[in-house]
Formats: structure tokens, sequence, C-alpha cells
């Protein structure tokens, strides 16, 4: 990924928190020339849990069995992509021209070697975890199920851990434009609305605060 200095993202717990809020990633893998990917919900074991792992944590996720990518999985060195707030900025905004339109975002690669697992209790403690996330602690358990139902699923899920040997960030939020220019993106941003442009808009707003502070 090109990542220019002033866009770079070196915070290792900034880049987990955005994994963490975005957690629906793209698990990318090859093959020779053919390249394939999946969009799958991660959960990330950060370092120093009780978990052993690769030097920026662990990701871990289940693919479906009949999933074609499992086929040259295990062993591979593979790319995790997690995308967060993002969107279209426009000259306009900007208090400095001339100037050109431009895409602000913030985004993670994640990169290790898998490891494919078929192991019932390994598979359990995935789907246990990510319905406790996303339920809630009054929500579905797989507990409430009887173990035959589980004994089926199992059969056609795989599981996927990664060690994380390298991280990646770039937060792209208008750090090379004047003050005066984010301040317009942002509050440009905050007019328009949405959950994605407001959370772009907070996102350029604590990154603009060092700036603020010299002023």
């Amino acid at each position: 990924m090109y990542i220019p200095a002033h866009f770079a993202q070196s915070d290792r717990d900034r880049l987990f928190d955005l994994i963490e809020g975005h957690a629906f990633g793209l698990l990318i893998s090859g093959s020779g020339a053919e390249m394939i990917a999946s969009h799958v919900p991660f959960l990330l074991d950060r370092p120093g849990s009780n978990k052993t792992g690769g030097e920026h944590g662990t990701l871990v996720c289940h693919l479906a069995a009949a999933n074609t990518q499992i086929a040259t999985l295990d062993g591979q060195e593979v790319l995790c992509i997690f995308q967060g707030p993002h969107g279209y900025v426009s000259p306009n905004w900007y208090a400095k021209k001339p100037a050109v339109p431009t895409w602000n975002y913030m985004v993670v690669h994640a990169y290790g070697r898998a490891r494919v697992s078929r192991d019932a209790t390994e598979l359990r403690g995935i789907v246990d975890r990510l319905s406790k996330i996303y339920e809630g602690p009054d929500g579905w358990q797989l507990d409430d199920e009887p173990e035959s139902f589980f004994a089926g699923m199992v059969r056609g899920i795989v599981g996927i851990e990664i060690p994380v040997t390298k991280l990646e960030g770039k937060f792209k939020l208008s750090q090379n434009r004047p003050l005066p220019d984010v301040d317009g993106v942002i509050a440009h941003l905050r007019r328009l609305g949405g959950d994605e442009n407001l959370a772009l808009a907070e996102a350029m707003d604590a990154a603009a605060q060092k700036k603020r502070n010299k002023v």
C-alpha cells in the first residue's frame, strides 16, 4: 500500500481499534496467478492476551467448508484489509485554491501466514466469541442449541488463524492541507450527515487537533 508520510498511522492501538470497530474485513490469498478473496467478520487477539500469536496480534475467522479459498490457504501468506470511515472531498470545500477532488479514508492492512483448523473445540470458540460480540449478553448463544445441531454445523465451517507479522495503517484525513481547508471539509461532511460522513468528520477533527494546538 502506498503511504505518504503525512498519512501514515503507526500507533498500533489505533490500528487495533479500527480493526475491532470495522471487523468485517477482506481475506485475500493467491495461488500462482489466481487471486481469491472472502468477506468475513474477524476476531482480533491483541498482543499480551492469553493467546499465542504474531508480533502484532492474531486474527481469527471462519469460512464455509465449501469455500474454494481453503484449498490452498493453509500455510499461505495472506492479506487482510479493514476499511474504516471514508468519503468524497470536493475542492469547493477548501479555502485555498486551486485544488482537486480527493477521497479521505482510514484503512488497515494486516499480513500473516494462515493456519486452517477443523478442530471442533476451536470452531466452537470462534462461533461463541462472534455471537457474544454481536448478540450481546442476552442474545442467541450456541449453548442454547442441541449438541446435534452443533455437530452438523461444525462440519460446514473451517477455522482460520492468522498470526499478524506486518501491520500497515493509512489514515488519509487531509493532514497535508492547511487548517482552514480541513475545517471546511469537516463542516461540509457534518452538513451532509449520515453515519459515514459524520464518522469521517470526527476522525478528521481528532487528527487536526495537534495542528490546532500550534495555532
